[in-house]
């Protein structure tokens, strides 16, 4: 269902088609109806300008068009690409404005700047330039609790008893259900 909030002078005329409709249009308010999906393509255009529909203000092609928006895909001056979503964007292979043979990458990785990842290695520094003016660095994270001494990495064992567990919320729930005078 679509919600329509007809304009108060249409408010009317919308009630009066509404009801002539096999099955009746329902209301949601005082001030707007329910429009089936389905139907609401048909739905006369007068009756919908100046309305609401689904919390957004309907604007007529008429009006879009008196406001000089262009449609969606509007073919570009090469003449053989179309605008997408607002950018220009030429896929075109005989696009002559879509080439990109003498253009250098700005800001982006070069073949040159790539390296191979060794594990266990550390991250290179980034530049500071690359930071914004306001950007606070982060504090490195304090892991000398990770693990308590003596236990392999990974592992959590039950100071109550000899258990091992592979989670430490593992080991917690198990002191609570097993040890609970500890």
């Amino acid at each position: 269902m679509i919600e329509v909030q007809p304009n108060p002078e249409q408010r009317r005329a919308f009630a009066a088609h509404a009801v002539l409709q096999k099955p009746k249009w329902r209301t949601v308010s005082p001030t707007s109806f329910a429009v089936p999906a389905d139907l609401f393509t048909a739905l006369p255009e007068e009756l919908l300008i100046g309305a609401v529909v689904d919390g957004h203000r309907y604007v007529s092609p008429d009006e879009d068009a008196a406001l000089g928006n262009q449609p969606f895909a509007r073919l570009l001056d090469c003449g053989k690409c179309y605008e997408e979503v607002g950018g220009e964007v030429h896929p075109h292979p005989e696009c002559p404005l879509g080439t990109t043979a003498g253009l250098e990458l700005v800001g982006v990785a070069t073949e040159a700047g790539f390296r191979e990842a060794v594990p266990g290695e550390p991250v290179p520094e980034v530049p500071a330039e690359a930071y914004d003016a306001d950007s606070v660095p982060l504090t490195a994270a304090d892991t000398s609790e990770a693990a308590p001494s003596g236990a392999p990495e990974g592992v959590f064992p039950c100071g109550s008893c000899d258990r091992d567990f592979t989670t430490e919320r593992g080991r917690d729930t198990h002191e609570r259900m097993k040890h609970p005078e500890a």
